[in-house]
């Protein structure tokens, strides 16, 4: 359905402006103060019109989890993760569809969704979620979450032998469901893609990497990944490599224009380079590296380095919320401690390009999407600002990033096709959702992991602890 959104505030380059914006097909067609009215009239005063957000690495199903989550590292806090991740299609769907709302109305419209798969069921997992973003109506990036050796293998070995179980599935097995799932479910002109996905060099053989590449060149993917989220996987990586995980990842071929990488919290100046150089994106989630104590990544330093930098929530049991504002607050005001030069901390100007911008160039699509220009696909997201948390009136995007905005969000389209009206989800009935999360879950206080009390104790030798 054509439309035109009328009289919204805009920004210019260095200030606003008030202007019309016309969709027709999905895309944009016109903006300009002097515009006739086509299709459908949206009445936009006293709105602010950005292009959509990209929640650029999450992990939707660990919704189930968020509150409960005890206060480890990541090593460790994986280890009870996976000790009560829910084993269910049912659970799926229903994070799916949460993380969706959540990031729709925190000004997301694109998800990349880091998904992690029931053993034996993994083709299902994916059409699971696959079916729930399709619903909802948001651009989704599913990357089914792979790996091909056992959880102990990402703790480092320091001065002690250590012996693994080998992991369940062969790397070619692995593989091949990735392969299926590409011609199955990619469907990017339908808003689905499927991304490579190795969870990282601490769970995942060169071979696997190397499998990735190949499927990311012969179907034109997206390639994903974490790097370096802690201390540990660094020491994991000279034990494993003899050089930094960032060198290595370059020698096997795995960093491109297409590689995003989530936390990258412990890298090398030269590492830094390398990742400019061959034009990888690094993810920043701040509220997780915060939660489970990774670190804080240098983002002012890949900024400066000519870095693409964009934004994530991370999975919503390490940061515990799918709030995109909130992780773009954070995340820009948190380097505000990491360098004295004032002249390089983030401006909201500059948070608001990486949110959408920044998310666009690491998924391959800044051609069709990120900002609002004539020509790119329609997702877009209106600001009420008349809403108590962005009064008085100052700078629109200053109050949205510094600000704690609360349902602010009043209108969303995506490819061009509403899926938030007045602050409410248009596609699916989010009052039912919150009564099947309320039924499919109970009240709960602290467990006890089998798997974290197996590991304990060499994590804390081997880290000097």
């Amino acid at each position: 359905m054509d439309f035109t959104i009328e009289n919204a505030l805009i920004a210019t380059q260095d200030n606003y402006t008030t202007a019309s914006v016309q969709v027709v097909n999905g895309r944009i067609a016109a903006i300009s103060s002097q515009l006739d009215t086509a299709g459908v009239s949206v009445k936009a005063d006293n709105k602010l019109l950005l292009p959509g957000f990209v929640n650029a690495h999450t992990h939707s199903s660990e919704m189930w989890q968020r509150g409960i989550m005890s206060m480890f590292p990541l090593e460790l806090w994986l280890a009870e993760l996976y000790d009560f991740a829910p084993l269910d299609l049912e659970k799926v769907y229903l994070s799916a569809l949460g993380t969706a709302v959540e990031t729709l109305l925190s000004g997301g419209t694109t998800v990349v969704d880091h998904l992690v798969l029931i053993p034996g069921k993994e083709l299902e997992t994916i059409a699971t979620a696959v079916r729930a973003y399709q619903e909802i109506g948001i651009r989704a990036f599913v990357a089914p979450l792979i790996q091909d050796e056992s959880l102990a293998a990402g703790i480092p070995c320091g001065d002690t032998k250590q012996t693994h179980e080998p992991y369940f599935r062969s790397t070619q097995a692995t593989l091949n469901i990735i392969e299926a799932a590409i011609k199955q479910f990619h469907r990017p002109g339908e808003g689905i893609s499927i991304v490579v996905a190795p969870t990282g060099i601490q769970l995942c053989t060169d071979a696997l990497f190397r499998g990735c590449v190949e499927l990311s060149d012969k179907y034109n993917l997206c390639r994903h990944s974490h790097l370096l989220e802690t201390k540990a996987q660094e020491k994991l990586a000279q034990e494993k490599y003899a050089c930094t995980a960032v060198e290595h990842l370059n020698r096997i071929g795995y960093l491109d224009y297409r590689t995003s990488l989530a936390h990258c919290v412990h890298l090398t100046d030269s590492d830094i380079e390398i990742l400019a150089k061959t034009k990888s994106t690094v993810v920043h989630n701040p509220l997780s590296n915060l939660r489970l104590g990774s670190g804080i990544a240098p983002v002012l330093k890949y900024r400066q380095a000519g870095v693409n930098v964009s934004f994530g929530c991370d999975g919503a049991s390490s940061n515990d919320s799918q709030d995109l504002l909130e992780a773009i607050k954070i995340g820009s005001i948190l380097h505000n401690l990491t360098d004295k030069d004032y002249q390089y901390w983030i401006s909201p100007r500059q948070s608001v390009q990486m949110a959408a911008l920044g998310g666009a160039i690491g998924l391959n699509m800044e051609n069709e999407n990120g900002s609002l220009e004539v020509g790119k696909k329609a997702d877009l997201v209106l600001y009420d600002l008349t809403s108590l948390s962005l009064l008085p009136r100052t700078d629109p995007i200053g109050l949205l990033v510094l600000g704690r905005p609360v349902n602010v969000v009043d209108s969303v389209w995506v490819n061009g096709k509403q899926v938030v009206a007045e602050g409410e989800v248009t596609t699916i009935d989010v009052k039912n959702l919150r009564q099947e999360l309320f039924k499919h879950s109970e009240w709960q206080t602290k467990r006890k992991s089998k798997t974290v009390a197996e590991l304990e104790t060499h994590y804390r030798l081997v880290m000097g602890l």
